[in-house]
Formats: structure tokens, sequence, C-alpha cells
């Protein structure tokens, strides 16, 4: 007889509620997955996961970014950097070159092939994005931008 995952069968809204929030954070995780699915689907297809993608989406939108804002940036620590990041210069996704400002600093840049990767995996959560900002209208959309502003100004 064949095994089953104690998660077999679980979907939004079936965990048990142990606080008035839980739907909210449900919505949050599943809503998190749902919108990643087709990226992190096609990353694996290219030996990359939700890590690389990361570092690939703030380096496209800055461009010879210094590897310590880029530790600020995604609020991670070196250690939890390098491994991804040296995968990416590894496979020519990123090039990393010394500043001429700050010897000992290296700015980070996306070759064509990391852009095509990122811009690709950003556009399947787009389209997620997209089809829901379309389902829920401008209202709906405002007020989830609303949302999310105030969570992301947490930080």
């Amino acid at each position: 007889m064949a095994k089953t995952s104690p998660a077999a069968g679980l979907h939004r809204a079936s965990l048990d509620k142990l606080h008035d929030l839980d739907a909210a954070l449900e919505l949050m995780y599943y809503g998190w997955r749902g919108m990643t699915l087709e990226a992190d689907e096609y990353l694996a297809e290219q030996g990359l996961s939700r890590p690389h993608h990361r570092i690939l989406y703030v380096v496209a939108r800055r461009p010879d970014i210094a590897i310590g804002s880029l530790l600020e940036v995604l609020g991670i620590s070196k250690q939890a950097l390098s491994r991804p990041l040296n995968l990416l210069v590894e496979r020519k996704l990123v090039t990393s070159k010394r500043s001429p400002a700050q010897h000992r600093s290296k700015l980070l840049r996306l070759t064509a092939a990391g852009q095509r990767i990122e811009q690709r995996a950003s556009d399947h959560e787009r389209n997620v994005m997209r089809q829901a900002f379309d389902r829920v209208g401008a209202s709906g959309t405002a007020a989830w931008m609303a949302v999310m502003a105030a969570i992301a100004d947490q930080n």
C-alpha cells in the first residue's frame, strides 16, 4: 500500500483556524504559492530556484548594484547570498566586477542570458497578478496594493 503525505488532500481553507487572522495568513501563503508556481517550475528547468530569481530580479532593476546593497535589499546574510550568487556568476547569468570607486566592492550586472531568465520567470508571476487584478477590478487591486504596502512598510 502506497504511503500518502500528511499534507495530501490539504487545500486552501482546509486547515483549522486557531486565530481570527488565520484565513488571511493562509491566503497569503497559498496566494504566494499560486503566484510563483509556474515561475518556480520554469526556474527548476533552468537548474535555478527562488533565491536565484530574487537575485536576478533585483540586479535587473539595479544594474551595477554592490553586493552590500544587494544584501540590504534582499534582507539576507552574506552566507545566504553566497551559494546562489556564485552559481549565477559561474553560469554566466550575472557578471561581477570591481568597483572603480571602491576597489573592495564588487558590482553586479545581468548578462543577456540572465536578463532572459529573469524576464521569463517574472513574466509568469506578472501574468498571474494581471489575471487576479483583472478579476477583482480597480478597487480590489487598490485595496490589495494598500494592504501589501502596509505590510512591506513594516520592514
